[in-house]
């Protein structure tokens, strides 16, 4: 702990002051129907936020009291005072230019496009769409390097928001806001950073450049490889499946897809490996004992006579999984469970806060967890990223075979295998470089200075040859004020999968600005990403960015790309632009 204080103050900066929080929803004065899109402003300071498709908002704020200013385009700009113990419902009017009937179909559209009917209802901190549930996120804002130096996020592999996106477009459906998690969307492509030396579990890497939609700013790259283990050399495997075989799975894109994707895992499975299989709906039942990975056909057929039907006990059944895999664990193996759902649990423990318990007790037992989403319409994407955000585990969408594919035959490793768990990125900003920094995603992996106490590390978990990458977005302290050569200290700590010493890789990022037109096909791509995520997002710190800044980064960054997916991205861009028409 004493080592986290002395960073806090290597460069004189100052100790966080108590996080306070404003919170309320925004509405039309005529219409009475909540305003998404707002821009919401603490006047005299840097805090900003926009309302979701509720018009709902939530950032911190310097004081207990602060003054808000609302603006939106067609309405007039409103500025209130309030205190955080308000309950804010704040009304803005419409600017009415002309009643003509034009204006009127575009108001009409307008409202319609406010209350569209295939939002639900919202619980606190999940927003619903379909009957769709996705977490809440406020995007991170500019934070000065003074006041607050440090920059805290758990590293980890989910990817589950890209192809889960990739499924709204080709159904032409709008984008639900908060299922855009913009760390998940630049993670979800391979960069070819190299990889760490013999010896060493992971390398880190960082560039600064030029930031293409805020000229005035700068942007920064941090990249962490970790080492690779060859397939011959990977450690033998206890896996559980977990399988939702609820009425909700009777559809083609959910059970006989997750029967599909199975079949991609069972087949890359080896003798040394186990498989026992869970199925449940209202009651869960062990459907195949653990089973060696070379009875392939035993496996296959278990996983082909799976049929829908029933409720969804998902309280019961993960504790059955639990139980089977603690059974058969293995040393110095990879055990884990493997929960393919869609995420409606409507038995026993239901609530996200619930589930995140008992989680945290079994992951106690050694055993990982993967989370694996199907399906649309009913599809509980907070429920599964909560799920394996306590579970040490990691997080992915199927939304078709192909993605199948993807994480268990070319990923096969980065996807099951960790190297590395609790791991944790720590960054120290420069104040005599730094004046305020921005972390572009991570929202709900940022980790509090309290977390930074080795006593209770927390952080996610990186697999086998992964890339993880980190973007911030800064405003610097003028060159002809700046008075260093260091940007910024790296530290990324973290464990064994098999061992408690934590352990760490520092570095630091030279204050050395090189042009983004000049930066690696590899940067400017991640780049692209999470532009492309901040436009999905309707976010505020977009500056000029828009669909055809995005494609003309990425045309100009696929390198190689064998597999095509950077050449998809494309595709993706093309569909958002004629969307937007």
């Amino acid at each position: 702990m004493q080592r986290i204080l002395l960073l806090l103050f290597i460069w004189g900066g100052g100790l966080q002051a108590q996080t306070r929080w404003l919170s309320g929803g925004v509405e039309d004065s005529a219409l009475h129907r909540p305003l998404a899109g707002v821009s919401v402003q603490v006047l005299e300071d840097t805090a900003h936020t926009i309302t979701n498709a509720f018009g709902l908002f939530k950032l911190r704020v310097p004081e207990d009291t602060a003054t808000l200013l609302f603006t939106r385009e067609g309405y007039w700009p409103r500025q209130v005072s309030v205190h955080i113990d308000n309950h804010l419902l704040i009304t803005l009017s419409p600017i009415r230019k002309t009643t003509d009937a034009i204006a009127v179909a575009k108001a009409r559209s307008r409202m319609q496009h406010t209350s569209n009917p295939h939002y639900g209802n919202m619980a606190m901190g999940t927003t619903s769409f379909y009957n769709e549930t996705y977490g809440s996120i406020y995007e991170n804002r500019f934070v000065r390097a003074a006041a607050q130096p440090l920059s805290t996020f758990a590293v980890d592999v989910d990817r589950a928001a890209y192809s889960n996106i990739r499924r709204f477009l080709r159904l032409k459906e709008a984008i639900p806001t908060d299922a855009v998690r913009i760390e998940e969307m630049v993670n979800y492509f391979h960069y070819n950073y190299p990889l760490p030396p013999a010896g060493s579990t992971m390398a880190l890497y960082s560039r600064y450049t030029d930031c293409p939609w805020e000229p005035a700013h700068r942007l920064l790259e941090i990249a962490i490889r970790a080492r690779a283990i060859a397939i011959d050399s990977l450690p033998p495997s206890n896996l559980v499946f977990l399988i939702d075989v609820s009425g909700s799975m009777g559809v083609s894109n959910k059970l006989p897809l997750l029967q599909a994707a199975f079949r991609v895992l069972v087949n890359n499975l080896r003798p040394l490996d186990k498989v026992a299989i869970v199925a449940y709906a209202g009651v869960p039942g062990v459907v195949l004992p653990a089973t060696s990975g070379d009875q392939q056909a035993k496996i296959l057929q278990a996983i082909d006579n799976l049929s829908a039907g029933g409720t969804t006990g998902g309280e019961s059944a993960i504790k059955l999984a639990y139980q089977i895999a603690a059974a058969q664990f293995i040393p110095d193996g990879n055990n884990r469970v493997i929960l393919a759902t869609d995420g409606d649990f409507n038995v026993g423990l239901t609530s996200d806060e619930e589930m995140e318990t008992l989680i945290t007790e079994k992951k106690e037992t050694g055993v990982l967890l993967t989370c694996l989403g199907f399906g649309m319409k009913n599809y509980k994407d907070s429920k599964l990223q909560a799920l394996a955000n306590m579970g040490n585990g990691n997080f992915a969408y199927i939304d078709n075979l192909e993605e199948a594919h993807k994480i268990f035959a070319r990923e096969f490793g980065s996807t099951l295998f960790t190297v590395a768990r609790d791991v944790r990125t720590g960054i120290v900003f420069n104040p005599a470089v730094v004046k305020s920094y921005r972390l572009i995603g991570y929202e709900n992996k940022v980790l509090p200075a309290t977390a930074a106490d080795p006593g209770v590390q927390e952080g996610g978990i990186i697999g086998s040859g992964h890339c993880s990458v980190a973007l911030y977005e800064i405003m610097p302290v003028p060159d002809s004020l700046a008075t260093d050569t260091v940007l910024a200290r790296v530290n990324i700590s973290y464990r064994e999968p098999q061992d408690t010493l934590l352990r760490e890789l520092p570095g630091s990022v030279p204050a050395q600005l090189t042009t983004f037109r000049e930066a690696p096909d590899d940067y400017r791509f991640a780049a692209a990403v999470a532009l492309f995520g901040m436009v999905l997002r309707g976010s505020a710190y977009r500056g000029c960015g828009n669909t055809d800044m995005v494609g003309q980064m990425a045309r100009g960054a696929l390198g190689r790309d064998k597999e095509g997916y950077r050449q998809e991205f494309l595709k993706m861009v093309k569909m958002v632009r004629k969307m937007k028409r």
